[in-house]
């Protein structure tokens, strides 16, 4: 039994340092395979998505060092196998992009079909459309995808949907392919971009990544790199939206701010004040929150990823808001779980009609998956009374010590393994 038990009711008042970005993490884990020389990784965050990552690289012969915590020295001249596999890698999507960095260093790849949290469809057709251009072979049977290729020549790619997972795989794949591979159409978000820098720090020749066109003229082979990965914009994302749930004073440490910008308009446009300064940003919320509408899209638009949390904060909003949801249609699976706290959210295909409520109540619930679960907890820390989270295995995919730096805010927040924790938790809170 893996469990959140929260006290809501108390304002999140201070400061909150940012962990390294998860997605990117995941990316540039991958590409580091691609090198036989040795690889040294810092501000990695400590989560399950990336220690599964990390026993996937382990498990095919790739030498792993823990420096610290959030420090990884990478040596991946002794891979013995090109197959990913295990039901343990089936937990993490990101699992493919292990497929982009083994066909474009070995000309071969055999990675389990990937899982990750049930949002809706995420097909892998373009990446396999980019694999296959860049002259692989690609199939899927028992449960596996093989990629497999003579030689990589480099092509020009058109990705019919805005994909951050097959502009990764491709660009990750054609770093060393003959010639000069252009990608169209490409993602632009911030983890695109870096591991676009981890790739060119160990020798690649990428350009225009972080535009809708990517360059990549391909090298004969990549060498050591030490790399930093930037902040994460989602949990910086989530951070905020806290203080805007809990009418608190927050200030989120170790951004980069421009990452930031769809969500800072919005928290201002329902009535928070945003102070921005170099590597942090100050949310303030003093009132009740106001109405807006939102529609998520690619970066630089409204994130995906922080759709659960906005539609928390508006369904204590004064007026309607609505909720667009563009990027995966079975993201809303947390409303129920809102509804059961007092919430009134209706839920139309992929657009969600809030009508604001003074207060939501504590409940027993379950966290559908990573960014919902945050959402949850969130409402719980506004909440009157208790609320107990179920399956919070889903927020550690993402989020590193999440009720620590929670309770260093001030929230009434613990991880929990029975009954007895639950009495003992209420008990010492009252």
């Amino acid at each position: 039994m893996e469990q959140y038990v929260i006290k809501g009711g108390t304002p999140l008042v201070g400061e909150v340092e940012i962990g390294g970005a998860k997605n990117a993490a995941l990316g540039i884990l991958a590409a580091s395979i691609m090198t036989d020389e040795t690889v040294l990784i810092s501000n990695m965050p400590d989560v399950r998505d990336t220690n599964i990552m990390l026993q996937a690289m382990e498990n095919i012969g790739v030498l792993i060092k823990r420096i610290d915590r959030h420090t990884v020295e990478i040596n991946a001249s002794r891979i013995h196998s090109q197959v990913i596999e295990g039901d343990y890698v089936k937990r993490i999507r990101a699992s493919y992009y292990l497929l982009g960095a083994l066909l474009g260093k070995y000309k071969q790849g055999t990675v389990v079909f990937p899982g990750g949290c049930a949002i809706g469809a995420r097909p892998i057709d373009q990446h396999i459309k980019g694999f296959k251009a860049l002259g692989a072979d690609v199939d899927i049977a028992h449960g596996m995808v093989n990629a497999k290729a003579s030689a990589l020549k480099a092509a020009h790619i058109y990705m019919d949907v805005v994909t951050v997972g097959a502009t990764i795989n491709v660009m990750m794949a054609s770093v060393m392919a003959e010639g000069q591979t252009i990608i169209e159409n490409a993602a632009k978000e911030p983890h695109v971009v870096d591991v676009a820098n981890f790739l060119n720090s160990m020798g690649a020749n990428i350009k225009g990544a972080g535009t809708d066109v990517i360059r990549i003229k391909g090298v004969e082979r990549l060498h050591r790199s030490e790399y930093m990965i930037i902040p994460d914009q989602i949990e910086a994302g989530t951070f905020m939206f806290a203080a805007a749930v809990t009418k608190g004073d927050i200030t989120v440490k170790n951004v980069i701010p421009k990452h930031l910008e769809s969500i800072s308009a919005k928290l201002i446009e329902i009535g928070c004040e945003v102070q921005e300064s170099d590597d942090e940003v100050r949310v303030v919320a003093s009132k009740r929150l106001s109405h807006t509408q939102v529609k998520t899209l690619p970066y630089p638009g409204f994130p995906t990823d922080m759709q659960p949390q906005i539609t928390v904060a508006l369904a204590l909003g004064q007026g309607i808001s609505i909720v667009t949801e563009s990027i995966f249609e079975n993201r809303f699976k947390y409303v129920d779980e809102l509804t059961r706290m007092g919430a009134n959210v209706k839920v139309e295909g992929n657009t969600a009609i809030i009508d604001g409520v003074q207060k939501y109540t504590g409940a027993e619930i379950t966290a559908p998956d990573l960014r919902a679960g945050a959402a949850l907890v969130l409402a719980g820390l506004s909440a009157e009374g208790y609320t107990l989270i179920d399956d919070v295995k889903y927020i550690e995919r993402g989020y590193e010590d999440f009720p620590e730096k929670l309770q260093n805010l001030g929230a009434k927040i613990a991880r929990v393994d029975s009954e007895r924790d639950v009495q003992k938790f209420k008990l010492r809170v009252g």
